[in-house]
């Protein structure tokens, strides 16, 4: 799978499970509305007080699960940042075109928007007889 079919597929699925590391080192997860930037990079809004903007605050690895519910998955990790000026503004571009109904969010300071750089990831298709896992290039050509 390329990385475009990658930005394809998040957008077309629009949400997933994200799960960093708490204090401890345990795994916490949450659901959440996800797009991609056209570089391939997740990016999804979280209010500034939640778990998982300290855990990310602290540590940046996350993982990340899109789709299942078709019979189809896209695993990802890679490592969240907070980006701010033009990378900002990029992001929450991205993420308003995908779901403008959070506009509101954004102009009160409610929600903090997060990126996730992708390292590694792998798309499945469980719908036939013979499963199909196939990574995901990362590399920009």
């Amino acid at each position: 799978m390329e990385r475009q079919e990658l930005v394809e597929y998040v957008r077309a699925q629009r949400a997933g499970v994200v799960s960093t590391l708490g204090p401890g080192g345990e795994p916490q997860a949450a659901y959440l509305t996800l797009a991609a930037t056209d570089a391939g990079d997740l990016v999804f809004d979280a209010k500034p007080d939640s778990r998982k903007v300290a855990n990310l605050r602290r540590d940046g690895r996350v993982a990340v699960v899109v789709g299942g519910s078709d019979g189809t998955t896209l695993q990802c990790q890679g490592i969240a940042d907070f980006p701010d000026g033009d990378a900002l503004d990029h992001c929450t571009a991205t993420y308003l075109a995908a779901f403008p109904e959070f506009a509101g969010s954004f102009g009160d300071g409610g929600v903090v928007v997060v990126r996730v750089a992708l390292d590694w990831a792998r798309f499945g298709d469980f719908r036939g007889a013979q499963p199909s896992l196939r990574e995901v290039r990362l590399e920009l050509s």
